[in-house]
């Protein structure tokens, strides 16, 4: 598509002007006074009505087809400042620039999409976004689109940025009490692996001691090692004790 040259651009805009006229009294279309005095201008029809869509919503319109993949609506997005964006596909703009009708249905929904752009700033500021740009878009198939790009608002990022350090440090906190814990157990089981050792020393003792072969020995812990060699001292001390007492 060439670009518009100067008496181009404004033979456009005076067939704007009355096609905006025409519209507001409701008896024709642009497309209609195109056709009629298309013979004055070398700008294509879809040029001319690119130009007056431009003027009658003071829209940047973009002629092309954004695609429905997230990287391609991401690049669009990246692409558009402002509130006031419209993208028509190729076959649609063609079929709008030519067809009175065609005109009126896309027309109206791109004036209704615009319009409601103050109602979805607010449902995203109620939701803590701030809207940065805005764009209408209708795609090869004739689906209309609303894009709407922005950010966290910067006190709702400052929170949520807040509460993502408390529970990395409360995470940090569980994780250092994990270990000591897990050094802790480790070290219980260490303990009763030792007192375990030290119990059948003294169950060992006591049976190879004994003068009864019939007589088992059980020796009955503490929890401690300590308390487990106390008591294995004190029984070889009674032990010995009674032994020498019988001799």
């Amino acid at each position: 598509m060439s670009i518009l040259g100067v008496n181009d651009m404004l033979a456009a805009y005076q067939y704007a002007n009355k096609a905006q006229k025409n519209n507001a009294t409701g008896k024709t279309s642009f497309a209609d006074t195109v056709k009629q005095t298309a013979e004055n201008s070398s700008a294509s029809r879809e040029e001319q009505y690119v130009e007056y869509l431009k003027q009658r919503y003071g829209a940047n319109v973009m002629v092309k087809n954004i695609g429905n993949d997230q990287r391609s609506i991401d690049n669009f997005g990246a692409s558009i400042a402002g509130y006031n964006n419209v993208a028509i596909a190729p076959n649609i703009l063609e079929q709008m620039a030519n067809d009175p009708e065609k005109a009126a249905y896309y027309e109206q929904k791109i004036q209704k999409a615009l319009a409601d752009f103050p109602k979805h700033q607010a449902i995203a500021s109620m939701n803590g976004f701030e809207v940065s740009s805005y764009a209408v878009g209708i795609d090869e198939k004739g689906v209309v689109y609303k894009y709407l790009t922005g950010d966290l608002k910067p006190e709702v990022r400052a929170r949520i940025e807040a509460k993502v350090r408390a529970e990395q440090a409360e995470k940090r906190a569980r994780r250092e009490r994990y270990q000591e814990l897990a050094e802790e157990a480790a070290e219980e089981r260490r303990e009763q692996t030792e007192l375990q050792y030290h119990k059948q020393l003294m169950e060992d003792a006591l049976k190879k001691s004994s003068l009864d072969t019939n007589v088992n020995y059980h020796f009955i812990s503490r929890s401690q090692v300590s308390a487990a060699a106390m008591a294995y001292e004190s029984a070889i001390g009674t032990y010995s004790s009674a032994v020498l007492g019988n001799t």
